[in-house]
């Protein structure tokens, strides 16, 4: 599943409010910080994720790891926060088509 631009909008709206529910720490992404991801990610669908660097590169490369780790969709990363979704089985976002 791909979201189309409607979709990731209608997304970005909804996470406008949140606050990160994830906050990386000095260890970085550690397969604790992975299963606490995967745990939000099915209870939310849509979360934030902060992530505290200041090298670019490493920042693109931990945000990397966690799409691939947890399957989730990249809905927009601005500056340290990471807006991810992932559908869950009780579909509790509903996505407009496309």
């Amino acid at each position: 599943m791909t979201l189309s631009n409607k979709q990731k909008q209608h997304l970005k709206g909804l996470a406008h409010a949140l606050k990160p529910v994830v906050l990386l720490g000095g260890n970085g992404l550690t397969e604790g910080v992975l299963l606490e991801i995967e745990q939000c990610l099915e209870i939310h669908e849509l979360i934030k994720v902060k992530v505290p660097t200041n090298d670019r590169e490493t920042k693109q490369l931990i945000f990397d790891a966690i799409i691939r780790e947890t399957g989730a969709h990249k809905v927009q990363s601005i500056g340290h926060i990471l807006v991810l979704y992932r559908q869950s089985d009780e579909k509790k976002i509903i996505l407009p088509r496309n």
